[in-house]
């Protein structure tokens, strides 16, 4: 058990909401029936929850809701793409909210579930009471060409092992070659591609890099299928928003709210100049927004990472509790 972060308590409800299109989304709640609301928003896109993710917030202090996003893990159907895009996505958070009859709560989301936070204040601002993000995506081309470039280049054993399986005439656009082949109607190539996806997205995502064994245990230990099609399927549409949304929309996040962004120095994944110019534009915009660079990657499983983690949301708790 790491000590920094609360035992994982189990649900006291959980359950199915249809959201339409087909698609229907696993949900569950722990913690305090009567706390604080707080959503958690998981990141890939396509990762799903899991117990662990239940354990960054106070059970006594916060009502935390949690939920795998369309296709993900338990949500249905798996590894659904029709109707799935970043509007659907930010649609059903305020469904769920509005289904478990939650008003306004705090959004807690990292590296995807950054994007999918901020993508849902710009939309829904007056439900959002605080924000909690770590890793920021901001779903630029430059924050693609910083994983699938800059980063790959860091890191030659992996993406050498990533390219290879892609042949010549295709490899200008792996990520395209890659979600046709997760798409296949071969589960065994489905799987092994989706495999391959997430070794090399794993082993890049904290700063002490773990062993091939670590790895592999790391990839099966969470819905790793799903994530490998999501990923490319957003990417390989632009995470369905024009180039800059978020940035540009950033005046539409309400000015009342504290936002606590958390982003590892040496991350490999998520630039941290993107964290940089997040932090900017909010305060630019009369945001009261907090910067933390720790000395971490990109797992949320990094210690910095995870402690800041904790102690930024106790913080949040007791500013909301002061207004």
């Amino acid at each position: 058990m790491v000590e920094d972060l609360f035992p994982s308590r189990k649900p006291y409800a959980f359950g199915k909401l249809q959201v339409g299109q087909g698609h229907t989304l696993y949900f569950e709640e722990c913690g305090n029936p009567e706390g604080y609301p707080i959503v958690f928003l998981h990141g890939g896109p396509g990762a799903g929850c899991d117990e662990n993710d239940r354990r960054f917030f106070d059970p006594e202090k916060w009502r935390i809701l949690l939920f795998d996003q369309r296709g993900s893990g338990r949500s249905t159907p798996f590894c659904g793409l029709e109707a799935n895009t970043t509007r659907h996505l930010v649609s059903d958070i305020k469904k769920i909210l509005d289904f478990r009859k939650i008003k306004k709560a705090v959004v807690f989301g990292g590296s995807w579930g950054s994007t999918l936070a901020l993508a849902y204040a710009i939309r829904h601002p007056e439900t959002v009471s605080g924000m909690v993000l770590r890793g920021i995506y901001l779903a630029t081309r430059a924050d693609n060409d910083y994983y699938l470039k800059i980063s790959a280049s860091q890191h030659p054993e992996l993406w050498e092992r990533f390219i290879n399986i892609v042949p010549f005439r295709h490899r200008k656009d792996p990520v395209a070659y890659y979600a046709r082949q997760m798409a296949s109607s071969d589960a065994g190539k489905r799987r092994k591609y989706a495999y391959e996806w997430a070794h090399f997205e794993i082993g890049m995502l904290h700063l002490k890099p773990p062993t091939e064994s670590e790895l592999d245990k790391e990839i099966k230990s969470f819905s790793f299928e799903s994530m490998g099609v999501f990923e490319a399927h957003y990417l390989a549409n632009g995470c369905f928003m024009s180039e800059g949304y978020i940035l540009r929309n950033i005046r539409r996040i309400s000015d009342r709210i504290p936002i606590s962004i958390i982003h590892g120095r040496y991350d490999t994944i998520c630039a941290p100049r993107a964290a940089w110019q997040l932090h900017g534009a909010l305060k630019r915009a009369g945001k009261h927004a907090e910067l933390h660079m720790v000395v971490a990657g990109h797992s949320s499983s990094d210690p910095q990472i995870r402690k800041k983690l904790v102690s930024e949301t106790d913080a949040m708790y007791a500013k909301l509790n002061e207004a």
